[in-house]
C-alpha cells in the first residue's frame, strides 16, 4: 500500500488499478482506511487506501483562496457629465443556503459566507458592475423557515424598494422552501414597484460544477429590469447557458439535486436572461412608482394536505378538534378524494373551516365539474382553485385567513379565487 502524505485540503492526483488516475481534494475521513476524495465534479468518492497504488500531491492546501479573475460586465448607464459608467445599485439580502457558502476542503461540509469579504472574494464579478448593499436578517437553513423570518425579510424588502437609490433586490435563499417564500412575498409586499428577485445554488462556488454564478449574475441583470413582480431566477438547464424568470407564485422545486430544479408551473417563464440581457417570454407588472406595504397578515392554523387511496375520514375530525381554521387538500387527477370523504367534508365546512382544493399532479388545473364526484364535492362547499399549485394556495389561505374581515365564507372564497399575485393562468385549459 503506497504511503500517502498529505493533508486534508490538499489537491492530490491518484493511480488506482490498471492505470486509472483520479484527482481531487482530499477530505477528512473518519476512516483511517479510506481516502475520501472530493473530485472536480463535485462529488465525493470513497478509494480503500489499499487500491491506492501511486499518489502525487499538486496543490497543497492554503487557507488564503486568492479571489477568482472574471471578466467584468459594465452594466451601469451613462453620466452625461463625467461620460464613466454609473453602477447601478441593488440591494442584496442574505438569508442563507448553499449560495451563500463555501466547502470547507477539510470536512467535505460547507460554511457559511458571513463577511462582506466572503461575498466579494467569491462573488466579484457583481461587486464589479453594481453598487451592492448587503443585509443579512438571518442566516439559516430554508427548511427551518418560518412565520416570524417571512416578516423579517418582508420588512428589509419595504426598506429597500423605499430607497429611490436602489433599483432592484436580490434574496440568497436556500431551494427547499424558496418557492415558499417567493409566494410569500408576493402576497406580503402590496403595491410592488420594482424586481423582488430570489436566487440560489444547489452546489456551492468554489465547486466546479457549481451553479451560483451563472444564477447570481442573471439575478442582477433581473433586478434592474423593467419589472414589478417576485420572481426566482435559476439556471434553465443543466448546462450553463442562460437562466429562466419565473413568477413567485407559479414556480415549484421539481428535483432534488439538479442544476435546473425549479421550473415554471402551469405558466410561461416571465424571461429568459444572461448576465447581458433579459429577453422577456410573457406579461409583467412593469416598475413604477407606487410606495410598497407590508401585509404580512398570516393565520398559522391552515393545513396542506395529500390524500391518498383509502385514507381514513378520521384526519378531518383531528384538523377541526386542533383548531385548524383552513385545509389545501392535494386530491386526485382533477380534484378527487375518496367518496367517503364526501359527508365528512360537508360536515367539517358547516362547522366553518375553508377546504380549497388544488391537485396534486402539479400541472394541470382542477374542475369540479366535469365528473360526478367533483360535483359532490362542489356541493360540500369544497372551493376549487382552478391551476394554482398547493403549495402557493397554502401560502394564500393563510395570508387571507390572516384578515379578519375576510373570514365569512363568502369573502374567503371570492378572495381565493381572485388573482392577486399571479397565481392564477387564466388561459390555460383543463
Amino acid at each position: 500500500m503506497t504511503e500517502i502524505k498529505a493533508k486534508a485540503g490538499d489537491y492530490v492526483k491518484i493511480r488506482l488499478a490498471q492505470f486509472k488516475e483520479v484527482e481531487g481534494t482530499i477530505l477528512e475521513s473518519y476512516d483511517k482506511n479510506v481516502l475520501l476524495l472530493k473530485l472536480n465534479s463535485g462529488y465525493n468518492i470513497g478509494i480503500p487506501r489499499e487500491n491506492v497504488h501511486d499518489f502525487k500531491v499538486l496543490k497543497k492546501f492554503n487557507e488564503k483562496i486568492d479571489a477568482r479573475k472574471i471578466e467584468k460586465k459594465q452594466i451601469g448607464r451613462k453620466d452625461s457629465r463625467s461620460g464613466k459608467t454609473e453602477k447601478p445599485k441593488i440591494g442584496l439580502i442574505i438569508t442563507g443556503g448553499t449560495i451563500a457558502s463555501k466547502v470547507d476542503p477539510r470536512t467535505g461540509g460547507v460554511n457559511a459566507l458571513s463577511s462582506l469579504d466572503d461575498l466579494k472574494r467569491f462573488y466579484p464579478n457583481i461587486f464589479d458592475v453594481c453598487d451592492v448593499r448587503v443585509e443579512c436578517p438571518f442566516m439559516i437553513d430554508s427548511s427551518d423557515i418560518n412565520l416570524g423570518y417571512w416578516r423579517e425579510l418582508a420588512r428589509v424588502c419595504e426598506m429597500m424598494l423605499n430607497d429611490r437609490n436602489i433599483q432592484g433586490i436580490i434574496i440568497a435563499h436556500g431551494t427547499d422552501s424558496l418557492h415558499f417564500s417567493s409566494a410569500v412575498l408576493s402576497f406580503f409586499l402590496r403595491n410592488l414597484n420594482k424586481p423582488v428577485v430570489f436566487t440560489y445554488s444547489q452546489r456551492s462556488i468554489d465547486r466546479a460544477s457549481s451553479d451560483a454564478e451563472l444564477n447570481l449574475e442573471c439575478a442582477v441583470r433581473m433586478a434592474i429590469s423593467d419589472c414589478a413582480e417576485v420572481l426566482v431566477v435559476g439556471h434553465r438547464s443543466i448546462s450553463d447557458d442562460f437562466c429562466y424568470a419565473h413568477r413567485g407564485t407559479k414556480v415549484r422545486k421539481l428535483h432534488s439535486s439538479r442544476r435546473d430544479a425549479f421550473k415554471s408551473v402551469n405558466s410561461k417563464e416571465v424571461a429568459k436572461v444572461t448576465p447581458e440581457k433579459v429577453e422577456f417570454i410573457s406579461g409583467r407588472r412593469p416598475r413604477n412608482d407606487e410606495r410598497v406595504e407590508v401585509d404580512d397578515s398570516f393565520n398559522g392554523k391552515v393545513v396542506l394536505h395529500k390524500h391518498f387511496p383509502g385514507e381514513d375520514a378520521k384526519i378531518l375530525d383531528y384538523y377541526r378538534l386542533s383548531g385548524i381554521k383552513g385545509i389545501i387538500i392535494e386530491g386526485f387527477g382533477m380534484g378527487h378524494v375518496s367518496r367517503a370523504w364526501i359527508p365528512e367534508l360537508k360536515k367539517l365546512i358547516k362547522t366553518g373551516i375553508f377546504v380549497g382544493m388544488c391537485t396534486q399532479t402539479i400541472y394541470g388545473r382542477v374542475d369540479g365539474k366535469v365528473y360526478s364526484a367533483g360535483r359532490e364535492l362542489e356541493d360540500t362547499g369544497v372551493i376549487f382553485l382552478e391551476d394554482m399549485l398547493a403549495e402557493t394556495a397554502f401560502v394564500k389561505l393563510s395570508w387571507v385567513l390572516g384578515h379578519r374581515e375576510w373570514r365569512t365564507p363568502e369573502k374567503m372564497k371570492s378572495k381565493m379565487l381572485e388573482n392577486i399575485a399571479g397565481e392564477f393562468n387564466e388561459l390555460l385549459g383543463v
